[in-house]
């Protein structure tokens, strides 16, 4: 009863003060029980003066989609053509009869309630006609997610389709922000991940921990169902916050059954159930639209160490020859490469199963590794210069001018750079930055020209401009400037080789194969804009270099 009335506290703080809603439990009608194979006809079928407009969802999908991308272990264990959207044949993307979809989800048997309507049908198609190479690879991540996600449900006692919400929170990626900043793979925002007990702090970010977050995510689930009675409606309070479902709730005359108040809701907050539905449809007849679980070329098997003394990423990944960005993907919690560790209070590391020995066997020379450079007097501080000063050792300053529709995350990406990084080093809050703004960027001295040749090919030379770097003896900017033009007209004249992608490439594995060519060169010749849309039988620029 105290663990009751705990949670029923924790809730009525999030809900300002409006906990009257939860004697509203009992009258409430629970979803179907797991046994019960046909959802009754007035369950099946719900008509909505309003259906939604997948335009924000598509948005958001595509912003997860790039992030997921870009994580290390997609980018090394997934092939690029898979990826790609395929066309249907056109028996498959043919429309189906409401009949067919409402049937295919009763035999389902769910215990959260899947009705259909014009809404769940708009994000049926979304995933299976616009997005199946998302679908397929979120198919190969869940067998390495949802069985962590199904062990936390069954703890609780909470339905097992619940698992299928990070599958439209953050596709799978346990590094996912949203544009409300919402993180990792149940999306948290600060306030609430605290209020469930997940450690925020300058080095360290539970909300990106796979397990910790799962567990939070699972107490917050309940405490919304203990509230709302109605799963749907607890699933719009956790994704949208219980306000605005608080809201709907008193213009609808105290109404707590999600549908009655679908129309009292936010535009954006609409399409999240339906999105939820679809994801359970998907997700389990994805074979009858053709799409198959894109597997992995390997998988990760882990293992953890508990430490009890600061580590730095670099000192475990040259000393293990493990790449740093393997271990920010195992561990993503750790914000800045930094595991802060103490005696009284120790952290995980996971490491590749194959990787556990070498740690345990050489822990003193991976201590000892440049202990001086990164914890003098074995101490955790921040570096001098604060935090802005980080990750700069051996790069040059540049200046990025932002131009429309960019985003921090975007250049964070252009630039190869982290997000954090750039965030440290221009002080940006809550990711505000404004059209014509000058960003410091620190890239190693080597690309700074590539980089330059990058962002040119990829903007509008009116919308762009990117200073020199400031050093104590500066070049004429009219000298560079001249330089620049004369690389230029060099690069007309330059000769190329041509090169026809095949199936399996991508830009960093067709550089490796000319000398002297780097993935930079590629995409400012070819004037790719996307590096993840070449087509096996593209035709790309290679020139000749000694």
């Amino acid at each position: 009863m105290r663990k009751g009335n705990y949670r029923l506290l924790i809730l009525t703080l999030i809900m300002s003060g409006l906990s009257l809603y939860s004697q509203a439990q009992n009258s409430q009608p629970k979803a179907a029980s797991v046994g019960n194979t046909k959802l009754s006809k007035q369950d099946s079928l719900i008509n909505l003066s309003d259906s939604i407009n997948v335009d924000n969802i598509k948005d958001i999908v595509s912003d997860n989609l790039d992030s997921l991308l870009n994580t290390w272990y997609v980018k090394n264990a997934f092939k690029v053509d898979s990826l790609k959207l395929e066309t249907l044949p056109h028996s498959i993307d043919a429309s189906l009869s409401d009949f067919v979809y409402i049937n295919r989800l009763k035999n389902l048997d769910s215990f959260i309630a899947l009705p259909f309507n014009e809404s769940v049908k708009k994000m049926i198609a979304f995933y299976t006609k616009r997005h199946p190479g998302l679908v397929s690879i979120m198919m190969g991540l869940s067998n390495y997610y949802f069985p962590l996600f199904e062990e936390v449900l069954s703890k609780y006692n909470l339905p097992l389709e619940l698992k299928y919400l990070p599958v439209i929170e953050s596709t799978l990626n346990p590094k996912a922000i949203s544009r409300a900043k919402a993180y990792g793979l149940w999306q948290f925002m600060y306030g609430t991940a605290k209020l469930y007990g997940l450690e925020i702090s300058t080095y360290v970010d539970e909300r990106f921990d796979p397990v910790k977050s799962t567990k939070a995510a699972v107490r917050f689930l309940r405490d919304l169902y203990d509230i709302y009675g109605d799963w749907h409606t607890a699933l719009a309070a956790y994704n949208f916050g219980p306000g605005n479902v608080n809201k709907a709730i008193r213009r609808s005359g105290g109404k707590q059954n999600y549908w009655d108040i679908y129309n009292k809701l936010p535009k954006e907050t609409r399409g999240y159930v339906p999105a939820f539905i679809a994801a359970n449809y998907v997700m389990n007849y994805s074979k009858e639209y053709h799409i198959l679980p894109t597997e992995p070329s390997f998988k990760i098997q882990t293992d953890t160490i508990e430490l009890h003394a600061y580590y730095n990423f670099e000192q475990i990944a040259s000393t293990l020859n493990i790449p740093i960005d393997e271990l920010r993907q195992l561990n993503p919690q750790y914000r800045r490469d930094i595991i802060p560790a103490k005696s009284d209070k120790p952290y995980i590391l996971k490491l590749p199963l194959d990787k556990i020995s070498g740690f345990i066997d050489n822990q003193a020379k991976i201590y000892a590794y440049n202990r001086d450079k990164f914890f003098p007097n074995n101490q955790l501080i921040i570096p001098k210069g604060g935090l802005a000063s980080m990750d700069v050792d051996g790069k040059k300053k540049i200046y990025y001018m932002v131009h429309n529709g960019e985003s921090p995350g975007s250049i964070a990406k252009k630039h190869h750079v982290s997000l954090a990084n750039l965030r440290s080093w221009n002080n940006i809050r809550h990711d505000v930055i404004r059209v014509g703004q000058k960003l410091a960027i620190y890239v190693p001295e080597k690309s700074v020209s590539k980089t330059k040749q990058l962002v040119a090919s990829n903007s509008k030379s009116s919308q762009i401009e990117i200073a020199k770097p400031i050093e104590p003896q500066s070049v004429n900017i009219q000298s560079t400037q001249s330089e620049n033009n004369q690389s230029a007209s060099n690069s007309n004249t330059q000769e190329y080789t041509y090169y026809t992608v095949r199936s399996g490439d991508c830009i960093a594995t067709i550089a490796k194969q000319f000398s002297g060519v780097s993935d930079v060169d590629i995409i400012a010749v070819n004037q790719i804009k996307d590096a993840n849309s070449l087509v096996p039988g593209q035709k790309l620029k290679i020139p000749k270099k000694v």
